[in-house]
């Protein structure tokens, strides 16, 4: 391991002695001004007027400079964009709050409408009292308020054969991560005086048209799964499940069943065609693993990043990102400028949360020469992501889930960045 050690200390001296003369932003980065600014030294025309009135937008809306701070989808991946997804924007979000309008969406069979009042959750099966709620009988229950990742087993999956898709927003945007409000299954499950046993399973399925359902094992039902009704302290959106939604952390996004109809205890997994056909991993001798809920450490590069270029030139740059565990809390994130050659100990924004995401900063500067940024993450339990090689020599080269390796950022000396593969 190497440390940059003056990197601090160097950019604190550059930031005191460019604010001491007196800076402007000018071309490539900081220098000093030339001449008077007129965005200081003359009145602008949105200090000669009046604003808009607070009843203007109802309900708050990004400004207009920020309208590319959106999903995107990638057409050619789906036959139809009514059983699709699209990808948040993580190049351009700072901290760890997604926020719901710029969520990536999965869909089966497209983005339901279905109203409270019209809206029943069943829980039947090995039971004792079969039970049907509606939306106001969960808001009686004691509600929990957690924050966690979700993320969807194909994201990055483009990436197993070779470097693919340029940005971060493509490779690595089928996550977001939220405050989920609601009440936990177990809760609900002990209210209909349910089988508990170890080796028993509960089956959700959706109401929408593609009745997507999942099987998971007694032992996570009762563990951390929620039945949500809110998302960063406001309603579920439309597209991630209104009215409500199951909520199942650290374990891939299929499972956290949207617009939840059903949750029926069984004798075992019901093989339905999300756990079978699809959500399965191919292995090299065409076998495939079954049951690969848990989504591993892994990290990315947020900025710089093809999205995300640096434009300042030379001097001091903050390298940041993302780093996720569905094993627990993420402990550590290395960065490395030189495709994993040497590496550095990035500063974490806060503590790793259990199943949530982690933004890490690297605090450096930068000569102005080319770099192969990678990012490295660790969780709780001591797991380390592996690289593309390590990957693919377990794996072989014909999955499309579960893809944690290193990801590479060639940036270039003009502060442009292009995905490359370096395994």
């Amino acid at each position: 391991m190497t440390q940059d050690s003056k990197s601090g200390t160097s950019r604190r001296a550059f930031l005191r002695g460019t604010l001491a003369a007196g800076t402007a932003v000018a071309g490539a980065g900081m220098a000093r001004a030339a001449g008077p600014d007129p965005l200081i030294t003359e009145v602008q025309p949105w200090a000669q007027g009046l604003g808009d009135g607070v009843d203007a937008t109802p309900y708050g809306l990004p400004i207009e400079f920020e309208s590319d701070v959106i999903r995107r989808n990638v057409p050619w991946l789906t036959a139809d964009p009514i059983s699709s997804i699209n990808f948040t924007p993580i190049h351009a979000l700072d901290g760890t709050i997604t926020p719901q309008g710029c969520a990536f969406e999965r869909h089966h069979s497209g983005a339901i409408e279905l109203a409270k009042p019209d809206y029943r959750l069943m829980v039947n099966g090995l039971v004792e009292k079969p039970l049907v709620f509606t939306y106001a009988d969960l808001e009686r229950f004691p509600r929990e308020n957690h924050v966690y990742f979700c993320e969807c087993a194909a994201n990055t999956g483009m990436e197993w054969a070779g470097a693919q898709l340029n940005g971060a927003q493509f490779t690595h945007g089928m996550i977001h991560n939220m405050e989920y409000t609601g009440v936990s299954l177990r809760t609900l499950l002990e209210e209909a005086g349910a089988d508990l046993s170890g080796d028993k399973w509960v089956y959700v399925e959706g109401a929408d048209a593609s009745s997507n359902g999942r099987s998971i094992p007694m032992e996570k039902a009762l563990d951390d799964v929620l039945v949500a009704f809110k998302a960063n302290g406001e309603a579920l959106r439309k597209e991630h499940g209104y009215p409500v939604r199951l909520v199942v952390p650290g374990w891939e996004g299929n499972m956290w069943v949207k617009w939840l109809r059903r949750i029926e205890v069984m004798d075992g997994p019901v093989e339905s065609r999300e756990e079978t056909s699809k959500y399965t991993d191919v292995m090299e001798d065409g076998s495939a693993r079954k049951w690969t809920w848990v989504m591993d450490a892994k990290s990315v590069v947020t900025s710089p990043s093809p999205q995300s270029p640096i434009t300042h030139g030379a001097g001091p740059l903050v390298i940041t990102g993302l780093a996720w565990s569905g094993h627990g809390r993420i402990t550590r994130v290395d960065v490395s400028k030189d495709g994993g050659m040497t590496w550095e100990t990035a500063r974490l924004a806060r503590e790793g949360e259990n199943k949530a995401l982690t933004r890490f900063y690297l605090d450096t500067e930068w000569d102005g020469s080319e770099m192969l940024l990678q990012s490295r993450a660790m969780d709780e339990t001591g797991y380390v992501q592996p690289t593309k090689a390590q990957l693919r020599e377990v794996r072989g080269l014909n999955s499309v889930y579960h893809n944690n390796c290193i990801q590479t950022w060639h940036v270039k000396e003009n502060g442009e960045a292009e995905n490359v593969e370096v395994s």
